[in-house]
């Protein structure tokens, strides 16, 4: 595979493909790269997205002297060796095969720590795994847009016990709703999910504008707050992007609020152009490397895999930044609480950035580059 070209890519940034890494050849953008011996930064993306998400962080770190480096994680853009066949075994997205992924990335490039791991969406779950398995390597993490809610409990001091009752089916609890729904990440787990939205019927680009349109603060829908429960009620007042309708795919789902031309026209954080360079990798690729992250959570891989570190903390300084119009801050209720309290024993700060929905680092670009080069200059 061949790196991207760099006419779709900032001055100071290079796009190259890092070859047998864990069973992967790995794309990387990096910004810093010149001058050897700069301390490592490690930036790690989410879904539906690509390394080319950090394009306006990537600039910021290396002015501030780091090496910044952001691949295309399994399963994404660039990165190839991994099979996007539904029926193909998919362990390899594990937790712990994700992380050997990344510290093989930073071995590849010359480097045995980092001063932080930066994860957003789906890869602020990575980060935090690295962080709390490996804070030897990585001092410190940011997480973006997606709380840790901590590892959870293995059953303890259960002999003679009478067992733990089981939880109620929150599908079947959805799904009898007055509105029928099911869950966005149950979905994304499904075999049609892939078909569903690499082949939409308004196309890959316009299924990625109205994606993310309708995740941003530009949206007018978007006005989290915090939710009582994990309850079928509860889980239902957040908008169809997470709490779908029973009967849609996520393509249709989003299409209701497909943003217009001229709004289209004044987006300057997602400018077509831009928009234009993940349209053309997902077209390519398909978006089930993606999906088969939501399958290993959804399967109960994931959960598995945290239990064997039950009881462990992240003890590295930490700080949270999300947009102030970001439903992923609270769409799994009492995370960011337990994240503040419990999971993180080193969280420094927690930034909403006004302006900013999911997308916190490309719709806000600047104040998140303002609050990441102050924490890592500060702790």
């Amino acid at each position: 595979m061949e790196p991207l070209p760099a006419s779709v890519l900032p001055d100071g940034i290079r796009s190259r493909v890092l070859p047998q890494i864990n069973g992967l050849d790995i794309h990387v953008l990096e910004a810093g790269h010149e001058t050897r011996g700069r301390p490592a930064i490690l930036l790690l993306h989410g879904f539906p997205e690509l390394a080319y998400s950090w394009r306006k962080v990537l600039p910021a770190l290396a002015a501030a002297g780091y090496h910044a480096i952001a691949p295309d994680q399994r399963g994404y853009g660039r990165t190839t060796g991994w099979s996007a066949d539904y029926d193909a075994d998919i362990s390899g997205f594990r937790f712990l095969m994700l992380a050997r992924d990344m510290i093989g990335v930073l071995y590849a490039l010359g480097h045995r720590t980092a001063e932080a791991v930066v994860g957003h969406d789906f890869g602020a779950a990575v980060a935090a795994f690295l962080a709390l398995v490996r804070p030897d390597i990585f001092k410190r993490m940011v997480l973006m847009s997606a709380p840790y809610g901590g590892i959870p409990g293995v059953p303890f001091d259960t002999v003679g016990k009478p067992p733990a009752a089981k939880p109620a089916d929150i599908h079947a609890a959805l799904a009898a709703l007055p509105r029928p729904r099911k869950h966005y990440q149950w979905y994304q787990s499904t075999r049609e999910a892939n078909e569903n939205q690499w082949h939409a019927k308004q196309g890959v680009h316009d299924f990625l504008r109205a994606y993310y349109h309708q995740k941003s603060a530009d949206w007018k829908g978007n006005k989290p707050f915090k939710l009582k429960g994990w309850t079928a009620e509860e889980l239902a007042k957040m908008p169809t992007y997470y709490i779908m309708d029973l009967a849609e795919g996520m393509a249709e789902t989003v299409a209701k609020e497909m943003p217009s031309p001229a709004e289209i026209a004044a987006n300057t954080w997602l400018p077509d152009r831009d928009l234009r360079v993940y349209s053309d990798e997902f077209k390519r690729t398909g978006f089930q490397g993606g999906m088969n992250w939501y399958r290993v959570r959804t399967t109960g891989l994931v959960g598995r895999e945290y239990e064997a570190f039950t009881g462990r903390t992240i003890d590295v300084p930490s700080t949270f930044i999300s947009g102030k119009s970001d439903w992923g801050n609270y769409q799994t209720p009492g995370a960011l609480e337990r994240m503040q309290e419990s999971a993180c024993t080193n969280m420094k700060e927690i930034h909403f950035v006004e302006g900013a929905g999911h997308w916190v680092q490309q719709e806000q670009s600047d104040e998140v580059n303002r609050l990441l080069l102050r924490f890592l200059k500060t702790t």
